[in-house]
């Protein structure tokens, strides 16, 4: 059965990648981000399944008018997915209060607007998505403030499971390790690259850990979603491994 598939910070990374995967499954999709040129041109490369709309998902204001207007093409959705997020490693006290606010805005009030905006959406059998990270139980220099946010997004998640059980809705949280477009990415991605060093200023080298790919974990997304009706993960851990180098 198709299905309406929103995904947040769906112009790059993951969210596209996972827009791209439900969109080449047959399901519409309907990416958010905050720059409407950038999730435009994710879109039209993707196909006639997927459509785009501008949303800062830490702006109160614009998630209710990006939902309003997914309502109008779509009276109904199946699953949300909570991927937009802000990560940079930087100190506490080197931390703008732009910074700061922008961060939790992000990860965390971002994904809680938006599933109070879909929940009127979704009807019994409807997945919400809650992306989380590693960093949620473990140290990296630099990352407190991302760390922080992605915690309260987990015991948010599984409050709102409990809250959302007499409807019928899964509430899944997915921690998602360490992830790019291909392996070759620490060397020709000029994003990524920048993230090394930013890293590396904080002890940290990304490239000594093991990596997954972007393809890879929307293959459990896409597991998640069509789970039977009478089954609900409320917290999957992703770790990605470090494969043998080929002979």
């Amino acid at each position: 059965m198709t299905k309406t598939v929103v995904i947040t910070g769906a112009g790059s990374g993951l969210g596209r990648a996972l827009a791209k995967r439900f969109a080449d499954d047959g399901d519409n999709v309907v990416l958010l981000g905050r720059t409407l040129s950038k999730v435009q041109a994710a879109a039209a490369e993707i196909g006639a399944r997927a459509s785009a709309v501008a949303c800062d998902v830490s702006a109160p204001d614009q998630v209710r008018a990006a939902f309003a207007e997914i309502a109008a093409r779509y009276p109904a959705i199946d699953v949300l997915i909570n991927n937009a997020a802000l990560v940079e490693h930087i100190g506490v006290v080197e931390a703008s209060d732009r910074h700061i606010l922008e961060t939790i805005g992000t990860n965390l009030t971002g994904p809680v607007l938006c599933a109070r905006a879909a929940i009127p959406l979704l009807e019994s059998g409807g997945h919400i998505f809650n992306v989380t990270s590693g960093a949620a139980e473990r140290y990296f220099g630099g990352l407190a403030l991302y760390a922080a946010s992605k915690a309260a997004l987990e015991r948010f998640s599984l409050s709102l499971y409990e809250e959302l059980q007499p409807q019928g809705i899964c509430v899944t949280f997915v921690r998602a390790g360490q992830m790019v477009d291909h392996q070759g990415s620490w060397n020709d991605d000029p994003a990524i690259a920048a993230t090394v060093e930013s890293a590396l200023a904080h002890g940290l080298d990304p490239r000594k850990r093991p990596s997954s790919t972007f393809a890879s974990v929307t293959n459990a997304f896409r597991a998640l979603a069509d789970l039977p009706p009478d089954l609900c993960a409320a917290s999957i851990v992703l770790r990605p491994r470090r494969l043998p180098e080929a002979d």
